[in-house]
């Protein structure tokens, strides 16, 4: 199984490759790709640079153009599929159809994954992008379980890779309106949640507000860790109860499934995080590196090291793990 890490800088990258990973993916400097920061993402001479490194070190560089583009802005995404086959990056992973059309007609030699952004869940679905537009592998959605992924696995005509650990999505993904309700730009064609110019901070007399476009998501008190204000994860009061009403911030893990993972014949482990650190993204590829060595080596044997747990908890939002969607005993 591919370790793919997270890289929303060199130093990321770099971090990632010396820590065991065997793909990195990153992102334009522009609203191509969904992870759209300010301060995040690559320049042509950054990205020039990533290559060389992780080739040198035998790894892979994976562009993330996975937003949607609008007709009025569609030559921005049709220069970042040239540039990507220009500066021969291993491969790209993309959402929208019209952009999986013109990297297919204008650089077949050009490897396409599905992103998860295309929330492509059956293998329907997956034999028409595979095809119409040759896609090698398909991100899948976080919303299966571990028996619908085996289902899927058991019938994709394509590699299948799926998320192991990092912030959850409440949604299909490609599919929230949340953030263009509040603040008029979408997350899938703006690529951010929360677009920053739209979010506030304020200390009052409750504790410390974030507001996302004046409308308030969280108030922490002062012993709490404040997070980046999203819709999904704020607190509402609802039926005069003040709580996480749509999703809890918590992270995804499933280091512990990691055999499964393997028996179902999943291709790669993608972990989420471009908008994190250098820190959380060496700690959370050495672990993994460790524990897919391990599983790989003797997956009859693997035992999911209680250090390893340990460092993945306290690098997860509210310092708490779940399986997500992959723990559905009833299904």
């Amino acid at each position: 199984m591919e370790l793919v890490c997270p890289a929303g800088n060199f130093p990321m990258l770099k971090a990632a490759i010396d820590n065991g990973a065997d793909a990195v993916y990153i992102g334009f400097k522009d609203a191509t790709n969904a992870r759209h920061f300010p301060g995040l993402n690559f320049t042509e001479k950054q990205i020039i640079k990533g290559i060389q490194y992780a080739h040198q070190h035998h790894a892979k560089i994976y562009m993330a153009i996975n937003t949607y583009p609008q007709p009025n802005s569609w030559q921005i995404w049709q220069t970042a599929i040239d540039n990507c086959a220009r500066l021969k990056v291993d491969a790209i992973i993309v959402a929208d159809i019209g952009v999986l059309d013109y990297a297919t007609e204008n650089h077949p030699d050009l490897a396409r994954h599905l992103s998860v952004q295309a929330s492509a869940t059956n293998y329907e679905s997956l034999n028409f992008y595979h095809q119409n537009f040759g896609i090698k592998r398909a991100v899948i959605p976080r919303v299966l379980s571990m028996a619908q992924i085996k289902h899927l696995t058991n019938n994709s005509p394509v590699d299948i890779e799926v998320f192991g650990f990092g912030s959850l999505c409440v949604m299909v993904e490609g599919r929230c309106f949340l953030s263009s309700y509040v603040t008029g730009q979408s997350p899938n064609t703006c690529g951010v949640c929360s677009p920053a110019n739209a979010v506030e901070w304020q200390n009052t007399q409750n504790g410390l507000e974030s507001r996302l476009n004046g409308l308030l998501v969280d108030c922490y008190k002062e012993d709490e860790a404040a997070g980046y204000p999203t819709i999904c994860k704020g607190r509402f009061n609802v039926a005069d109860k003040t709580y996480y009403a749509l999703e809890e911030p918590t992270s995804l893990n499933t280091l512990e499934l990691l055999p499964q993972l393997k028996e179902m014949g999943i291709k790669a482990i993608k972990i989420e995080g471009r908008q994190r650190s250098s820190a959380y993204v060496k700690e959370v590829a050495k672990t993994w590196r460790q524990a897919i060595d391990q599983c790989m080596k003797n997956s009859a044997q693997y035992v999911t090291d209680q250090t390893g747990l340990d460092t993945l908890k306290k690098l997860s939002e509210g310092s708490q793990t779940t399986y997500g969607a992959y723990h559905r005993p009833w299904q």
